[in-house]
Parts: structure tokens; sequence; C-alpha cells
């Protein structure tokens, strides 16, 4: 496609997924009222950030490859109905097995946001589609960043409950909007789904700049996830804030967004390996902050809400380098990339969710963190090797 995209599409794809991938983390902040509303043990309570992360990831390899077949408007408004269903369950849940089965099946409704994602790209011009990507990303990552303290404030006027039954209304109002709003995108004939399927273990093993790029961000995004899950635990504790205080402290993220739109515009001018870099050096040094942090003295809470701003920002702009990076593979397959770059770093947002709720139980703060710093570490170990110059052969 050469015409540019109209302002007012990228407008609401950017708002669809924003509204969309918070049902994500919703839960995020509310894992203390959840787990003793339902009688889930401190343990187990990050089950309920990675159930959902979990079905997200399922989501990620089973339904996205089908925006390489099926009209991908009438894909969108069929997986929002999945949302509705399981957002209305978790509202009404009151058991935490029945919880944590929706929050499962949650995840796997959200996923139309990774169909839309690719849809824009798909209708942009090559010349702006980082620009495009961006702009849409940053409606996304707002959508993340202010699920937290949306939840928290309703949780603290209504109930966690009210969080879901909301969001399940909002959901249909928004699949009403898309189903009449959105340009239809047919992708033609196509392969059968199971060959989708088989073909996805194809790409994941030849295409190395997805490779790389989903290692690098589920090292990123694992690191995002831990910290989220793990800080509303602190700031509760420590600190002694209540629900609106968590919530106010979650707004810091949002200022992260603004890294989308940059680092689509960084790509489109070629600089995707300084600005990655860049990215994986800024999450490690949120992390380094973190661990001077823990007093709850008014000065440790500075020091969180910068670090907070500082790795968002960073996360953020690695995802959209990624992005951009594997939607210049090729449209045929765009899709599927998406799907397996999605899935692969979601299994490491889940990760990093189980792995911050265990060692917060286990050391507190301080081993929580010094775990987490192994994950941009592993992630800047692989960009350096890419960086490495080759040795000529003989």
């Amino acid at each position: 496609m050469n015409t540019p995209l109209p302002t007012w599409l990228t407008l609401l794809l950017a708002s669809a997924c924003g509204l969309i991938v918070a049902n994500i983390y919703y839960a995020q902040p509310l894992i203390g009222p959840i787990s003793l509303s339902l009688g889930l043990s401190p343990q187990a309570a990050g089950l309920i950030v990675t159930m959902t992360q979990i079905g997200y990831g399922t989501g990620l390899l089973l339904i996205v490859p089908l925006a390489d077949r099926i009209e991908n408007r009438t894909l969108v408004v069929c997986i929002l109905g999945l949302a509705i269903l399981a957002l209305l369950g978790a509202g009404l849940s009151t058991r935490p097995t029945l919880f944590l089965a929706t929050a499962l099946l949650i995840g796997l409704g959200s996923v139309a946001v990774q169909v839309l994602v690719p849809y824009a790209a798909h209708l942009a011009p090559e010349a702006t589609r980082g620009r495009v990507v961006g702009n849409v990303m940053s409606g996304l990552m707002l959508g993340i960043m202010l699920a937290r303290p949306a939840a928290s404030f309703v949780t603290h006027a209504l109930s966690w409950h009210a969080v879901f039954i909301i969001s399940a209304m909002v959901m249909a109002g928004l699949a009403t909007v898309l189903r009449f709003a959105l340009p239809r995108r047919h992708p033609g004939s196509g392969p059968s789904y199971a060959t989708l399927l088989l073909s996805m273990g194809r790409l994941a093993r030849h295409t190395p700049i997805l490779q790389r790029r989903a290692f690098y961000h589920a090292c990123l995004f694992g690191t995002f996830s831990l910290f989220w899950t793990t800080v509303p635990l602190l700031l509760a504790g420590p600190f002694q804030l209540s629900q609106n205080g968590i919530a106010l402290f979650a707004l810091a993220g949002v200022a992260g967004a603004i890294s989308a739109p940059i680092a689509g515009r960084a790509a489109d001018r070629g600089w995707s390996r300084p600005a990655t870099g860049a990215a994986m050096l800024g999450t490690a040094a949120a992390l380094l902050l973190c661990l001077t942090a823990d007093s709850g003295s008014p000065i440790a809470l500075a020091i969180l809400v910068l670090a907070a701003i500082l790795l968002d920002f960073a996360v953020t702009a690695n995802l959209v380098l990624g992005q951009r990076a594997i939607y210049s593979l090729g449209a045929a397959v765009r899709g599927r990339l998406n799907g397996l770059y999605m899935a692969t770093f979601f299994a490491g947002g889940a990760f990093g969710s189980a792995l911050g709720g265990w060692t917060y139980a286990r050391g507190g703060w301080p081993l929580t963190i010094w775990a987490g710093l192994a994950l941009p570490a592993l992630a800047l170990a692989g960009f350096l090797t890419e960086l490495r110059p080759r040795r000529p052969r003989a």
C-alpha cells in the first residue's frame, strides 16, 4: 500500500490496541486483593498474572497465524467475543480455580491486538511503516501502563470484580466499532490452517532476525513483568501505600509510552542497532536503581518512580524496534512472524512474573532484583555476539 494511513484510522487502531491489551494487565496491581479474596497462597499469587500470559502466548501461536488466511476484521471481532466471555467469567469468579481458568482465556482473547498491529503495518507504506507501527504501539503501551492505575482506582471505589465486568462492556462496544469502521483486509486463499502451523516451525528455525529479536525482547519483557508483578507488593509493604497510592505510582510508567514513536522513527532511519543496545542498558540500569529503593523512605519512592519510567521507556523502545525488523521480512508471513515473536517474549514475561512472585516470597525485594538483572544481562550477551565482527575466512 502506497497511500498514507489516515490519521483517524491510526488513532482508532492505537486506541483499540490499548483497550484490548489492558485486559492482560488489570490483575497485576491487584495480586494482593485477588489472592486474599480467593484464598491463594503468597507463593501461588504470581499465577494470577502468569496464567493470563500463558493464555496470551498460546493464542499468539494458535490464533494469530490465522491473520495470514482469514479476513482480519472478522477475525478480530470473533476473538474479542471470547475476551468478553472470559472477562465476565473473571468478574463473577469466587474460587481460585475458576478465576485462573478465566485468566487463561482472557489472555487467549486478548491476542486480537496482535492481529491489529500487523494489520496496521499492512496498510502503511514501507517508507513510514516504522512510524505507523510506533504510533499504534504507543497506544498499546499506554493501555498496558494505564491498565494498572485504572484497575487500582476501580478496585478502591468498587471492587476487583468490577474491573473485569466493566472491561467486558468496553470490549463489547469496541467490537461493534471495529466491525463497522475498519476496512476489510483479506489475505487471499493462502495455505490451510495445519500448513500455517507447520510453517511456523520452519520460520522459527530459519529466520535469524526473528530468533534474535524474540530472544532479546523475551529477556527484557521478563524483566518488565518481574518488576510490575512484585512492585505492588513492595509498595503495599515497606512503603505502606494504599491501592490508590499504588495506582498513582503506576501512572509514572505511562511516560515510557513516548518511546514507541521515537523508536519507530529511529528504525526507519536505520538506527536499530544502537537503539537496541541503549534499550538493554536502560533496562539493566533501571533494575540497578531498584536495589537502592526498598527502605520505604520518600527518597526510595522517588528512585522507584524513576526506575519505573526508565524501565518502561527502554522495554517499549525495544519492542517497537523488534517489530519493525520482523515486519520487513514480508507481508505474506507477517502474521505468523508476529505470532512467533510475541509468543516467545510473552513466555519470557510469564517466566518473569513467576520468578518475581517466587523470589519475593523467598528473599524479598533484593533477591527479586538480583534475579531480574540476569535477564537484561543475557540479552546484552546475545546482542554483543551479533555485533562481534566476523573473521575473514582463510
